[in-house]
């Protein structure tokens, strides 16, 4: 359960590596809440950057790098981000060999915990320069004047012209803000919203984001339920949501879903990351 993690809660920060500090959270709990029954109509990964991590080399010295996770949408659990924190800080007086059995342990306790292979990626010192900020690409929907009076999600605010031939849009917003499920803690990203189909009104797409300016959900939960809500509100025939969450505790957590298979985003942060 998720009162069980370490969100929110006092805790010990572990001197010695310590798999055992991740927290494992079931997807399937919320995607029920959200109409989700056997096979999600999306597919698509949780892209995280974990800016703080360290562990000592075998003679001691202080080694840096940034760890890149790609964990998949149909891994059966998520990981809480403050447990994963608390993993990343065990390797801080822990000595390894190399960087490569860094990475190995990554891959290995952060695929047992969320049930399914996780990519994992370090950068390090020598490669920080090739770390860019891009933005993300679309039409503004935050350039319209409009009144916004709904901050919790409302989907009735979606709608489509179906009576029009379709299109292919991309629109981003810089307004997304939700809460932390547990700490209630302001949770900032920016969205970016790709169809294909009925015309959807821009003004209630933009209301709709904002309403979830009041609402305590986790990340990728967000996403799925940005997703859901479009799909079968607007009903277009291809659909991807991506977010760029601000990070915290020194980790970025960025939800990409998308109604056919694509290749996933870059994973350039963007300014506000």
């Amino acid at each position: 359960m998720i009162t069980d993690s370490p969100l929110g809660q006092a805790v010990t920060y572990s001197d010695a590596y310590d798999p055992t500090l991740l927290f494992s959270l079931p997807r399937a709990d919320k995607r029920t809440d959200i109409g989700i029954q056997g096979q999600p109509p999306f597919v698509g990964a949780d892209l995280w950057t974990a800016y703080e991590l360290s562990w000592l080399n075998t003679k001691g010295k202080p080694q840096v790098a940034l760890a890149h996770f790609v964990i998949p949408s149909d891994s059966i659990s998520i990981i809480e981000s403050k447990s994963l924190k608390l993993y990343l800080n065990s390797f801080n007086m822990s000595r390894f060999d190399a960087h490569e059995v860094v990475q190995q342990h990554l891959i290995t306790d952060l695929s047992t915990a969320c049930g399914l292979r996780v990519g994992v990626r370090l950068t390090l010192p020598d490669q920080f320069h090739t770390q860019v900020i891009a933005p993300l690409h679309g039409l503004d929907l935050d350039r319209l004047d409009l009144e916004c009076t709904h901050y919790t999600p409302t989907p009735d605010l979606l709608s489509a012209d179906h009576t029009e031939p379709p299109v292919t849009e991309t629109f981003v917003s810089h307004l997304l803000k939700s809460n932390c499920l547990i700490t209630h803690q302001p949770d900032w990203g920016s969205v970016q919203i790709t169809y294909t189909g009925a015309t959807i009104d821009q003004a209630g797409l933009l209301r709709y984001l904002v309403s979830y300016r009041g609402h305590d959900e986790f990340h990728e939960q967000c996403v799925e339920r940005i997703f859901m809500d479009i799909w079968t509100r607007c009903r277009p025939s291809k659909l991807s949501v991506y977010a760029r969450y601000t990070r915290r505790g020194g980790l970025d957590i960025n939800p990409y879903r998308c109604s056919h298979p694509a290749a996933l985003p870059s994973n350039a942060r963007t300014a506000r990351q």
